[in-house]
């Protein structure tokens, strides 16, 4: 049994509680990395096996037609934001609370008369001169949990009932590939839904019965894929000393060949290539690399990169200028790189973090955990740059408080950049029944009435002034109520359990987690109500214990499950 972590916070950097706090989220990071990164990635006994090699494409990366591109830069251990945005208006207040490590104002890059930022971060103004980068004040949720762990999970499954270890198990973005692919598991789409570098503890891509994205541990793994199109190298060499090396070389033949979004990604890699030089840092190497798979037309709409070293309870001003100045610089160049191909425009980027931190400085030149910071966002998408939402007040306080639903900027992106149906919006985003309440943020798929906002050039605009086509409105159909689940009676014999609206024609077949076809386990007519039905029963061959994945196909609605069978 694990110990429940303290998430109270403590001042100075080191305490039992941060460092316990560290050590489960690394656990549970380390066992969900055990299976190797990927989509769909399963393990039958003590073998990785994937469902996941790409079929022909069987349904759209969503209802609403969009080529756009989504790039999520996890900001890992809690960005500083009044290191990041510096209110010039209270710049007293703020240098007062930090006398030691203030950024001064010979050192504040002026962007508009209210804010700043550091100098460090000069990479950006070509970026804000273009219209290319807004900053959203004090972006954070009710009841900050000020836990590495448990704010991670909050920002990525949107559930602010998350405390330590409990919550929802689904992402917001895998809730949304989710509905978009109900299929997944038998039919997945010809290119990875999302791409996710590292954070294997991250929840933003999880669904009920998967991770949507295709995960690397590194950017390293990433481009050796990229480069020679296989998760495992198989030189022999490298099995020569070892015990089990047959053994070994053949599991990781198998994972390379059932795990064909390799072959995908190399084609994209050889078909793109970067016209910018970038630095060689560990977040330039990221941006590097998924320029050149959108540039080769990969297909994947939502990457997920991370910077990690922003837990700055000691040195922080070296450590924060030392990050900045690396992201910064990437991402211009990132934006110059699209740009030689045109295919800038269709790129947004956002940061985000699991919380921001305290107005005062600590004992150790750094500062504690705290509660709302900004969230950055770039792209030529933005229609123009400007400091959006009210900045929380510094003055009588030690922790900012919110002022930007982090769930309003999420909803945003998916309804006006992504263009989602604003109902499935509210469905997988506002778990507390919360209506839709956009930021607005530049751009505008659904048609939503925006008021005006000010730009860098002071005038009040409307962004994307041609008329937005009238959205299709999301309306439920009785399809959408049909309930299924697996059931595990006394006898460990596996059951389905379907309850249906209405009468209709319900066919179950049976795959194994290769996806290749065992059998039929329904097929005729189902009456409107509720019933059980035997797997081994109704399959005419023996069956292997395993996991296996059924799917239901009543009318044009498919849904698959996995199941096991002792």
């Amino acid at each position: 049994m694990c110990d429940t972590h303290d998430t109270t916070p403590h001042k100075g950097i080191e305490h039992d509680g941060h460092d316990q706090e560290h050590t489960s989220w690394s656990r549970r990071s380390f066992l969900q990395a055990l299976g190797i990164a990927g989509s769909g990635s399963m393990m039958m006994g003590s073998n990785f096996l994937s469902a996941s090699a790409p079929s022909p494409l069987t349904a759209a990366i969503a209802n609403a037609e969009t080529d756009k591109i989504l790039i999520l830069i996890r900001l890992s251990g809690g960005n500083d934001g009044l290191s990041t945005v510096i209110p010039i208006e209270q710049y007293d207040t703020y240098a007062n609370a930090r006398p030691n490590i203030y950024i001064p104002e010979s050192k504040v890059l002026k962007l508009t008369d209210e804010f700043g930022v550091p100098s460090y971060m000069k990479a950006l103004q070509p970026m804000w001169n273009e219209g290319q980068f807004k900053a959203v004040h004090g972006v954070g949720y009710e009841g900050q949990s000020l836990s590495h762990f448990t704010g991670s999970d909050i920002f990525a499954n949107t559930d602010l009932e998350t405390t330590g270890f409990s919550g929802l198990n689904t992402g917001w973005m895998g809730r949304y590939f989710e509905n978009t692919y109900s299929d997944y598991l038998i039919n997945p789409p010809a290119s990875p839904a999302a791409i996710q570098v590292g954070q294997f503890g991250n929840l933003v891509f999880q669904g009920d019965e998967t991770n949507y994205a295709f995960v690397t541990s590194n950017i390293d793994q990433l481009a050796e894929i990229a480069d020679s199109g296989l998760v495992y190298g198989l030189d022999d060499n490298l099995f020569d000393n070892c015990m089990y090396g047959d053994q070994l070389k053949f599991l990781r033949g198998v994972a390379n060949t059932t795990y064909e979004y390799s072959e995908v990604i190399h084609a994209a890699h050889e078909n793109g290539k970067n016209d910018i030089e970038y630095q060689d840092n560990n977040i330039a190497k990221q941006l590097a690399l998924l320029a050149r798979l959108i540039k080769g037309n990969l297909g994947t709409k939502v990457y997920m990169i991370s910077l990690g070293g922003f837990d700055t309870h000691g040195n922080q001003p070296l450590r924060h200028e030392r990050l900045m100045t690396d992201l910064s610089i990437a991402i211009d160049n990132f934006y110059d790189d699209l740009a030689v191909a045109e295919q800038d425009d269709k790129v947004l980027s956002m940061t985000f973090s699991e919380f921001g931190r305290r107005v005062f400085e600590n004992g150790s030149n750094g500062t504690d955990h705290g509660k709302a910071a900004p969230t950055l966002f770039f792209g030529s998408g933005l229609n123009g740059s400007a400091f959006v939402g009210e900045h929380p007040t510094l003055e009588g306080q030690d922790n900012l408080d919110y002022t930007t639903d982090f769930r309003d900027l999420y909803a945003t992106v998916l309804a006006e950049w992504l263009c989602v149906d604003i109902p499935l919006v509210e469905q997988h985003i506002y778990l507390d029944q919360k209506r839709y309440n956009p930021i607005n943020l530049g751009f505008n798929c659904s048609g939503f009435d925006f008021p005006d906002i000010a730009y860098s050039d002071g005038e009040a605009t409307v962004p994307n002034t041609s008329e937005p086509e009238e959205p299709t409105p999301y309306e439920p159909s009785l399809l959408d109520s049909i309930v299924h689940r697996p059931f595990y009676p006394i006898d460990e014999n596996p059951h389905i359990y379907l309850e249906m609206p209405f009468s209709a024609h319900v066919d179950i077949k049976l795959f194994n987690i290769l996806g290749q076809q065992v059998g039929t386990v329904y097929n005729e007519m189902m009456l409107e109500g509720s019933v059980e039905i035997n797997i081994r029963e109704r399959m005419p061959q023996h069956l292997s214990a395993g996991k296996y994945i059924y799917r239901i196909n009543v009318q044009n609605k498919k849904m698959a499950k996995s199941v096991m069978v002792g």
